[in-house]
């Protein structure tokens, strides 16, 4: 009888398959951190007072923009990924518990753990060979 996991395993083993699904992983993770710190940019006086409203000062709102826009560029790029995937992994459960940790908020509270999860399997594996960490490590793409 034929396994499904080894059929799987058997396609992604494939290195062009591989490459590609690593990229479309990236943009995939990336995504929701560029449009969130873009967001961010966008609409920084609501953001600050929001964040003021949860306990959180306002002062940290440049930080929080660097570590989403910027980890999110990171990620999609493939450039310092394995740091920029432990940042926002970090990032992600800091924020599932501070502001999505309300019994009315319970999707946001476990999306940020599942995002945190797929960031911390970026951080072991890396970006993959079409990245830049690729090209600065001296493989190429």
């Amino acid at each position: 009888m034929l396994n499904p996991n080894v059929v799987v395993k058997n396609i992604v083993q494939n290195q062009t398959v591989a490459n590609i699904v690593s990229l479309l992983a990236r943009v995939l993770i990336a995504y929701i951190f560029i449009v969130a710190g873009w967001g961010k940019i966008t609409g920084y006086e609501a953001t600050a007072g929001y964040m003021q409203s949860m306990g959180v000062p306002a002062a940290l709102l440049p930080l929080t923009i660097l570590v989403e826009f910027g980890g999110g560029l990171a990620i999609l790029f493939g450039l310092q990924t394995r740091l920029a995937a432990f940042g926002l992994g970090v990032f992600s459960v800091i924020t599932a518990l501070i502001f999505h940790g309300g019994a009315d908020d319970a999707i946001n509270f476990m999306k940020n753990l599942t995002m945190a999860g797929g960031l911390f399997f970026v951080m072991l594996y890396g970006a993959g060979k079409i990245s830049v960490d690729r090209f600065l490590e001296g493989h190429g793409v």
